[in-house]
C-alpha cells in the first residue's frame, strides 16, 4: 500500500491543536417523520415504526460527544446563524428557493423528495445548516482559525441548484465553496465528500467550473430516479471547462479501512496535489461506517481516523492548514458520533486515540478495494486533462 502521503509536521500539529466547531439549537427543530425507515410510510402491519434516519438524535450524541467526551478540551464553541436568501441565491435558484419558501408557509408536512420531508420547524433548520456553515467559512476566511467544523443539520450535499434531494434542501458545503471563491482570497478550492452517497448536488453546481475540484468516495449506488439522476460513475467527470474537476471513486460495498487509505493516497491525494487548491473542504459523513442503516462500507474508527489524517496534511501541504468540515450523514445513533470523534482525532494529529471502538471490528476486502480504486486511476489518468498534466 502507498505511504506517499502529507502528514502534518510535530510543529504545524502544535499550532493548530484546536478545532472551531460552530453549532445552533435551532437545527434540532427539523423533524422528519415516522414510518418504515425512510419512507414516512405506515403499512399497518408494523407496531413500531421508525424515526427517519436523519432525525435529531444523532447529531445530539455528536454535540455531546465533542462537548463531554476526551476530545472536550480541543474544541472552541462558536454560535451559527440564520442564511439570508440573497447568499442561498449565489448556490440555488430563485425558482427553488421561493418554492422552499412556500412549502414552509403551507405549515404541513410535503415531500419534496423520496425521503426528503419539509415540517414545521424544517425551514428554519435548513436556513440555520446553511447560515452555520458560511460562519465558520467566513471564520477561516477572516484568519481566526484554521480547522472549523460545521456541526450542521439537515444535510446538503444532494441539494441541487433547483431542487431538493436525499434529506437535503440547501447545499450547505456548496454555499461555502462560493463564499470562498467570491471572498476573492480563494482562487481554487477542493472539495472532499467521503459520505457514503454521492456528492450529486455539489457536483452538478460545480460541473461546468475549473475553479471546483470535486471528489466523491462513495457506496456504487447509481442513479435512484428524478431526484437524484447523477450516478457517481467514473465516467461524470464534468463538461466544458470543468471537463476533469469532477471526480467520482465508487468503491465497492465492504471497502473498509485499509481500501479507503488506498483510494485516499491513490486518487484523492495526487489530484488534489495537481489541482493546487487554496481552500480545503472536507464533506463528511459517517454512514460509510461498518454498521449504518443507509451504508455498506465497513469503515471502523481507525479508518475516519486515519482520513482526518490525510486531510490535515493535504490541508498543510495546499491551504495554509485551513481546513472546513461540513456534516453530512451518519445514522447509526451512536457509532456515528464515536466515528466523527476519530476522524476529528486524526485532524487534530492526536498521536493516541482516546475511545476505543465502541462495537467491534469488521472484516474488509482490501483486495477488491485495490482493484477497483487501480481501475478508475487508470480512467482517470486517460480521460482527466490536468491529472495528464495537458
Amino acid at each position: 500500500m502507498a505511504s506517499d502521503v502529507s502528514s502534518p509536521s510535530p510543529a504545524s500539529s502544535m499550532a493548530s491543536s484546536r478545532v472551531d466547531v460552530f453549532w445552533h439549537d435551532g437545527m434540532l427543530r427539523h423533524d422528519a417523520v415516522l414510518g418504515v425507515f425512510d419512507s414516512g410510510h405506515d403499512p399497518g402491519f408494523i407496531d413500531v415504526l421508525e424515526k427517519h434516519p436523519e432525525n435529531a438524535d444523532r447529531v445530539r450524541n455528536m454535540l455531546s460527544i465533542l462537548r463531554r467526551g476526551p476530545i472536550a478540551p480541543h474544541a472552541n464553541w462558536f454560535t451559527g446563524r440564520p442564511a439570508i436568501i440573497s447568499e442561498l441565491l449565489k448556490f440555488h435558484t430563485s425558482e427553488y428557493i421561493e418554492k422552499l419558501v412556500e412549502a414552509d408557509k403551507s405549515g404541513e408536512r410535503c415531500e419534496l423528495a423520496p425521503g426528503t420531508f419539509m415540517s414545521p420547524g424544517s425551514w428554519e433548520a435548513a436556513l440555520l445548516a446553511a447560515g452555520t456553515t458560511l460562519s465558520a467559512m467566513q471564520h477561516i476566511l477572516d484568519s481566526h482559525g484554521k480547522i472549523a467544523y460545521a456541526l450542521v443539520r439537515p444535510p446538503g450535499h444532494h441539494a441541487q441548484p433547483t431542487q431538493a434531494d436525499g434529506y437535503c434542501f440547501l447545499n450547505n458545503a456548496a454555499l461555502a465553496v462560493k463564499l470562498a471563491l467570491d471572498s476573492g482570497s480563494c482562487s481554487r478550492v477542493a472539495a472532499i465528500d467521503i459520505d457514503v452517497h454521492y456528492g450529486n448536488g455539489t457536483a452538478e453546481g460545480f460541473y461546468t467550473s475549473d475553479k471546483v475540484l470535486t471528489v466523491s468516495l462513495h457506496m456504487n449506488h447509481g442513479s435512484w430516479g428524478s431526484s437524484h439522476p447523477q450516478k457517481g460513475s467514473i465516467d461524470e467527470i464534468g463538461v466544458d471547462v470543468g471537463l476533469g474537476y469532477n471526480l467520482n471513486v465508487p468503491l465497492p460495498n465492504g471497502t473498509g479501512d485499509r481500501g479507503y487509505e488506498y483510494a485516499m493516497t491513490e486518487l484523492v491525494v495526487p489530484a488534489v496535489r495537481r489541482f493546487g487548491p487554496d481552500m480545503v473542504v472536507l464533506v463528511v459523513g459517517q454512514d460509510s461506517s461498518a454498521f449504518d442503516p443507509n451504508g455498506r462500507q465497513s469503515l471502523t474508527m481507525n479508518g475516519y481516523r486515519r482520513i482526518g489524517q490525510i486531510m490535515r496534511g493535504v490541508a498543510e501541504e495546499h491551504s495554509q492548514g485551513r481546513l472546513l468540515m461540513v456534516q453530512e450523514g451518519g445514522y447509526h445513533v451512536t457509532y456515528a458520533a464515536y466515528c466523527l470523534h476519530a476522524m476529528l482525532e486524526g485532524v487534530l494529529n492526536i498521536p493516541e486515540p482516546h475511545l476505543s471502538d465502541a462495537i467491534a471490528y469488521y472484516p474488509e476486502e482490501e483486495a477488491i478495494a485495490v482493484a477497483a480504486v487501480e481501475s478508475i486511476k487508470k480512467y482517470h489518468s486517460e480521460f482527466v486533462p490536468f491529472l495528464r498534466g495537458t
